[in-house]
């Protein structure tokens, strides 16, 4: 059944199953990551369960005419008391966007989405490795395998903690690389980079990391002799030669951090990302304008990168307001 309104027919009947079906066909043409897309699907599906409660109804019953603005907000009352600002923040997005989409296909008439109060978006505050010493004490200590264990592999957590440090890679971009990701002659290489959203980029990297790499791949054929090491193999490896996975990646550099006694250091809830906060806000204090920083990071967004050079301003001014001699000025 459809509904008319100003002449104009909408499919008020839709299955909301449907339509979120036809949703993600449409966005086949984005190339979204699998991991953007399994986050589009949980926000979906969670906000749909909390939809078929209020109403009464299985989810697979629940149809595009129940969508309304007052439904919603209902929905995502219950949703925000059980998920944290930010997911919920995410959550508005993809409804947003998923009704956006069923607008366009003359699905509905308008978004509800402007009845469902959205948090605030939390400014983004770079969180760098405090210390001014702290990213060479950390490679340091991780090159003299402080991190202890059945089975020391320096090289590996060198080069891990540098492409955070040198590079600026997530965790995920870390787990993605190849052997073919690293292009260029020697003394001019770069990381080809799959970064967030699919964008790619180039990282260029210096010889003495171009030395890291290598100690790192002479180490790997050292352990794994009979192991795959052609151009699609993964470049990080966990200890049985396979692609390292995300908890494996992350603990590696967490105990970088403890066995170094560096733990103090690391901004709370940052750890690897800290060392891509670090090798942003060392360009922004090295004189980097914020397209280059853009560029280098992969940001999205010209602002994002922004924050960074403004950060570093704030932290200066801090410093230079703590200079003891401030205190005989201001007794003058």
């Amino acid at each position: 059944m459809s509904g008319i309104v100003g002449g104009v027919r909408y499919k008020i009947h839709m299955h909301v199953l449907g339509a979120q079906d036809a949703f993600f066909l449409a966005r086949r043409t984005r190339k979204d990551s699998p991991h953007t897309t399994a986050a589009y699907q949980r926000d979906l599906a969670g906000v749909n369960t909390l939809l078929a409660e209020t109403l009464s109804c299985p989810v697979e019953d629940l149809v595009i005419a129940q969508l309304t603005g007052a439904n919603l907000r209902e929905a995502f009352g219950v949703f925000a008391d059980s998920h944290a600002k930010s997911s919920v923040l995410r959550a508005w997005s993809t409804w947003n966007q998923f009704l956006t989409f069923c607008v366009a296909e003359d699905l509905i008439a308008g978004n509800p989405m402007g009845a469902v109060a959205r948090p605030r978006t939390p400014p983004l505050v770079p969180k760098p490795l405090r210390g001014e010493d702290t990213p060479e004490q950390l490679l340091t200590a991780a090159a003299e395998g402080a991190r202890k264990g059945r089975d020391p592999w320096p090289e590996r957590d060198v080069l891990v903690i540098a492409l955070g440090l040198v590079a600026g890679l997530r965790s995920a971009e870390m787990r993605t690389l190849t052997l073919a990701s690293v292009v260029g002659r020697e003394g001019d290489q770069r990381l080809h980079v799959k970064g967030k959203g699919n964008r790619d980029r180039s990282v260029p990297i210096e010889p003495p990391m171009e030395r890291i790499v290598e100690a790192y791949l002479k180490s790997c054929r050292q352990r794994f002799p009979q192991g795959r090491f052609d151009r699609e193999s993964a470049l990080l490896r966990d200890r049985h030669g396979e692609p390292i996975g995300r908890g494996g990646l992350e603990y590696l550099v967490k105990s970088c951090f403890r066995w170094a006694g560096l733990n103090d250091r690391v901004p709370t809830g940052a750890n690897l990302h800290a060392l891509r906060h670090t090798f942003a806000t060392r360009l922004a204090e090295d004189g980097a304008s914020a397209s280059e920083i853009m560029a280098l990071l992969g940001h999205a967004s010209l602002a994002t990168s922004q924050n960074y050079i403004e950060a570093t301003a704030r932290e200066r001014r801090a410093a230079v307001a703590s200079n003891r001699t401030y205190r005989a000025l201001r007794d003058i």
